[in-house]
């Protein structure tokens, strides 16, 4: 892992890592020469951007200064390859550079990668080892912008010890807002790394998601029920002695930081282990099977009833509004 922004390096601690561009070769006569100066200023960390004129030229030029190089106590780590059919032309790299005795030699692959372009290529056969992915990551390409908008969910006057839930209220269903002291949690099970629900040594596997008042909930011993807020009809149940995490905690209280916030190291490292509770199917880049996410059924009915006041309907059937 890595980057080739210098200033993330200094202000995230990430390491920095990357190529020369192709500016340099084409400042130099070749582009022998241009790698051959570059392997002199860098023998230790000696990576050749290789389609600038010819990639398989460029691999055969990167392979003739490694020998070099090599032999002056250095060593070439790998080469990039920034344009062309990568599927085909990292196969006709790694032929090249095991042949010429560099099997330890890298693959980078670069150029408007994003998930879709890496799964293609690994389904090609590829002989890629790292994927140097920049503009799709860092400008969010297939959603630059988020359509998020602050809302609120129950409000208190000073000296009022009782909270007023209150809802927005929208023609499309899906801006409607959720009332309450919201909370979201999170059931799991025990998942051993052969698939079976055994208790030892096993990994957490997530399977639903339900939102809910914090002040309204109540223990169940007859377990929890789910609603899908875009589908009333759909219902899960869950167990009440279920296992589970509630995920929201507090960061500011009346305007002040109350906990210690994790470095974006640490929440990466969450990210990724909470990713891995997911099932496969869920995090699955085409057609994805859908994680159950709703809400509890006091809420998902405090929720209408509310919608039905706004609309002044308070007293007609749910289904007529």
């Amino acid at each position: 892992d890595g980057t080739s922004n210098v200033l993330a390096g200094r202000y995230f601690k990430i390491p920095v890592v990357g190529t020369h561009a192709h500016s340099w070769v084409m400042s130099f006569p070749d582009e022998t020469s241009a790698f051959s100066t570059y392997a002199e200023a860098m023998p230790k960390n000696c990576y050749f951007l290789v389609d600038t004129y010819d990639t398989v030229n460029g691999v055969k030029n990167a392979v003739e200064v490694g020998r070099r190089l090599r032999a002056q106590g250095g060593e070439l780590l790998g080469v990039r390859l920034d344009s062309g059919d990568l599927a085909y032309l990292s196969i006709e790299t790694r032929k090249i550079l095991d042949e010429a005795g560099f099997e330890n030699a890298k693959i980078v692959a670069s150029n408007n990668l994003d998930e879709d372009v890496i799964k293609s290529l690994r389904a090609q056969g590829a002989k890629i080892d790292v994927w140097a992915v920049g503009t799709k990551l860092v400008t969010c390409d297939d959603q630059p912008s988020l359509g998020a908008v602050y809302k609120l969910s129950a409000v208190k006057d000073k000296g009022e010890s009782e909270w007023t839930r209150v809802v927005k209220v929208s023609e499309q269903s899906f801006k409607t807002s959720n009332p309450g002291i919201l909370q979201v949690r999170r059931f799991h099970e025990n998942i051993s790394n052969n698939g079976n629900a055994d208790g030892a040594g096993s990994n957490l596997r997530y399977f639903a998601d339900m939102i809910f008042d914090e002040e309204l909930l109540s223990s169940k011993n007859s377990g929890w029920t789910i609603v899908d807020p875009t589908d009333f009809t759909r219902r899960k149940l869950v167990e009440a002695d279920c296992p589970y995490t509630d995920l929201l905690k507090p960061v500011f209280r009346k305007g002040k930081l109350i906990q210690d916030l994790p470095d974006h190291h640490q929440a990466r490292a969450h990210a990724l282990e909470q990713m891995k509770g997911f099932h496969e199917g869920i995090r699955r880049i085409l057609n994805p099977h859908q994680y159950p996410v709703g809400l509890e059924i006091g809420l998902n009915d405090l929720k209408t009833e509310l919608i039905l006041k706004a609309r002044g309907l308070e007293n007609e059937a749910a289904g007529k509004f």
